[in-house]
């Protein structure tokens, strides 16, 4: 009885579920430069060669992004720029990590691999029907 196009109740919550947990996630970061500034981000940035103001984006990586994902708005691009700021994360800090084990035995970037990965996910999926843009809608 399951509609692939509407989903089930368990897939949508689940789909719940992973929005909230990445959106939530990344916005503690997004709020950490909301209150120490971005200085660090352009710093990196302009340490690449790039302007420096190319380093304010991370406000729409890590806040406005994830807000959208939070409450299922225009949920699959938002995904995609979370996605794309954590590439453009691991490229500017997380690089000498990238293939090193942390002392606990895992991965080095195992938290940065679980964001892309998650927001991945949430650009294929979509937001679902429990989200402010309900299932419709190409965006969605």
């Amino acid at each position: 009885m399951n509609n692939r196009q509407t989903g089930n109740v368990s897939e949508d919550f689940g789909k719940l579920i992973l929005r909230a947990s990445l959106a939530l996630l990344i916005l503690f970061h997004g709020v950490a430069k909301i209150i120490n500034g971005p200085d660090f981000i352009t710093g990196l940035v302009a340490k690449a060669g790039l302007p420096p103001a190319l380093g304010y984006l991370v406000y729409v990586g890590e806040v406005i992004a994830p807000l959208l994902v939070l409450f299922g708005l225009m949920t699959r691009p938002a995904a995609l720029v979370i996605a794309i700021n954590m590439v453009v994360a691991v490229g500017l800090v997380h690089m000498p990590e990238l293939l090193t084990l942390a002392k606990t035995g895992g991965w080095a970037l195992e938290l940065q691999g679980m964001f892309l990965a998650a927001a991945l996910a949430v650009a294929f999926l979509g937001a679902g029907r429990y989200s402010v843009g309900g299932q419709s809608g190409r965006w969605n």
